[in-house]
Order: C-alpha cells, then structure tokens, then sequence
C-alpha cells in the first residue's frame, strides 16, 4: 500500500482503522493466552489460583471492578465503562456518526 496517495483524511481514518483493529486483536490475543494457560495448569492438576498463589489479577485497591456501560455493536469484546478517555473505537464510531446512547449496554 503505498501511502502516499492516500490525502490527509483517508490518513486519518486508516490510523483510526488500525488503532481499532490492533486493541480487537489484542483483546483476542489475551483471550488466547489465558485459555493456553488454564489449560497449561489444568495439565498438571493445578488450578490457576494454586500457580499463581491467590487471585487472579486483583485490583490494586480491592475494589469491585467497574461495570461495562458501553459495547461495540459488532465486536463485543469491545467495551468502555464510561470513564477516563474514550477508547479508540467508540470515537471512530462516534465520527461515523453513531448515537454514543446507542452503544449503552
């Protein structure tokens, strides 16, 4: 792809396109490596809090996580509680002119 050619909007959007295909990929990449480890200490009888000596990935502060308001509609792996910065993919779907109300969960 010679990117060149492309003009400044066409730019914009390709970086946005990437942005939101590499946080799906990494989304999937976890999940992958999560269930390659379960199933690596279920091998050996082990459950994963016995490997990793308690609970899994806790939260720094012991509090309850927050709860998702907000789903990709097509991917739902991806998903924003609705604090801190908007992810990548809800302001490319928000540029595309989808209703941030639409995604709520």
């Amino acid at each position: 792809m010679d990117l060149s050619t492309l003009d400044f909007a066409e730019l914009l959007q390709l970086k946005n396109d990437v942005d939101v295909e590499v946080r799906r990929r990494e989304v999937e990449e976890k999940a992958k490596a999560k269930k390659q480890i379960l199933e690596i200490a279920k091998a050996y009888g082990f459950s994963v809090e016995d490997v990793l000596g308690g609970k899994v990935a806790p939260t720094a502060s012991g509090r309850k996580p927050v709860e998702v308001k907000y789903r990709h509609p097509n991917d739902e792996s991806l998903t924003w509680t609705g604090r801190g910065r908007k992810p990548l993919w809800v302001v490319a779907l928000l540029d595309s002119g989808i209703d941030l109300d639409s995604l709520r969960v």
